[in-house]
């Protein structure tokens, strides 16, 4: 029997299992990030800058599923914090176009070092089989985050 054809097993419910763990695990992850005191907002728009580049304002906010005076609230207080900074886009003068700083990426750089250490300290507990189970989890949970396939 496919454990995934349901979400009910043998073994008890892996779908609700899996979100349980991956739920704890975001949770452990964001309270080892004690860095520069950034809040999951701003950690999660200044991460999105780093991996997309500069963006106006209106498609930071929409991308990140806010209100555009929140993420302007937010930007402002990264921009005080010399995490990002404002500039008038190229082909719209009165768009706002927010880019992180070497300040941000640093920042960024540091929040997931330390992310890691913590992490590697906790996999460094496992046993030897476990530990390669969860590199042989590793392209699956890679493919179950990424991208919707078409169709």
């Amino acid at each position: 029997m496919d454990t995934w054809a349901s979400d009910r097993s043998e073994d008890g419910e892996p779908v609700e299992e899996l979100l349980a763990i991956l739920e704890q695990l975001v949770r452990f992850l964001r309270q080892v990030s004690t860095l520069g005191g950034l809040s999951t907002a701003a950690s999660s728009a200044l991460s999105r800058l780093r991996r997309e580049g500069p963006q106006r304002l209106t498609e930071l906010a929409r991308a990140e599923g806010v209100s555009q005076p929140g993420m302007t609230q937010l930007v402002t207080r990264m921009e005080r914090e010399g995490l990002v900074r404002r500039g008038a886009s190229a082909g719209d003068r009165r768009g706002v176009l927010v880019e992180a700083t070497d300040a941000g990426l640093d920042l960024l750089a540091r929040r997931r070092a330390e992310r890691a250490a913590a992490l590697r300290r906790r996999i460094d507990r496992l046993d030897p089989d476990q530990r390669a189970a969860l590199a042989a989890a590793l392209p699956a949970l890679a493919r179950l985050v990424g991208p919707e396939p078409p169709g």
